[in-house]
Parts: structure tokens; sequence; C-alpha cells
């Protein structure tokens, strides 16, 4: 049994995360989304709201579970017995940070490979910091998050 973690904040979960784990699925056959707490970033959802949005839309799989984590992504990983962590690169801008991070983490657990996968190229110039943006000023994110997250954004940003 193969088994991955896709981690991220998902601050919200975006219609090219999905696609991603979508690609993961089919790659192995267990995949952990690691919501990261990350209060750093200055989340508009917690953890908790993060990790419901995002269980609605991956309830079809039988293979994916939804968990908060905290820490070092590879003591993370190491903790579940994970082979890889998979990375969504939508363009190369992406590239350089997330390049720079497998190798790190690589320093930190060399048995854990990161493995990079591109979404479908109808999301590479969506990101969440987008949506919210978009959301924030009320406009129409529904191509790009699914409807229980557009919602959420509506709420969130006052704009229900």
């Amino acid at each position: 049994m193969r088994h991955c973690i896709y981690p991220g904040t998902f601050d919200p979960i975006t219609y090219g995360h999905l696609d991603v784990l979508e690609r993961a699925t089919r790659l192995f056959s267990r995949v952990t989304v690691a919501v990261a707490e990350n209060p750093g970033k200055g989340p508009l959802f917690s953890p908790e709201q993060r990790l419901e949005l995002i269980r609605t839309n991956v309830a079809r799989h039988a293979n994916v579970e939804v968990v908060i984590f905290g820490g070092l992504l590879v003591d993370f990983a190491l903790s579940l017995k994970a082979d890889a962590i998979i990375r969504g690169l939508r363009a190369l801008s992406d590239f350089e940070f997330e390049f720079n991070m497998a190798l790190m983490n690589r320093h930190l657990q060399p048995t854990v490979e990161t493995l990079f996968v591109m979404p479908n190229e109808a999301y590479s110039y969506c990101s969440s910091s987008l949506v919210k943006q978009v959301a924030k000023y009320g406009g129409d994110v529904s191509h790009f998050v699914p409807p229980n997250v557009a919602s959420a954004l509506r709420t969130a940003s006052g704009k229900a």
C-alpha cells in the first residue's frame, strides 16, 4: 500500500487543489490531505473550518482522509508512515519555492519523496489568495471553488 500526504493551507480549497488530489488518488492507494494550521499566514478560515470544507468535497474518495497538522511536514509524514508528499505546481513561479522546500524536506528526511503534480491547465492561474480577493469584493468565485466553499466565502466576506 502506497501512501502520500497532500499538504497545504487550503484557505480555501479550490478546484485546482481538488484536481491535484484526484491525480494523487490515482497514483497512491491512500492519500492524507494535511491541513496546515499555519497561523502565520493569517488564514480566513480556522483549521477546523477548512477541514470541513475539504471533507465535503472528498467524501466520494474512500482512500482519502483529511486531518489537521502542525510542525514539520516531514515529521508528520514519518508519523503516518507516508511514502511521499504531493505538491501541485500551477506555473513556473511556483517552482522555485516548491523546489527549495522539497530539497529541505529531503535533507531533513531522505526517505520521504516529494512528487510534483500539475493540475489541469484550466486551474493554472487560480490560487486561494486570488479567490479570497475576488470573493471579498463580491465577485463570482463559483468557477474556482465548490459550492460549499463559495457559500462560506460569501458569509466570511459579508456578501451572503
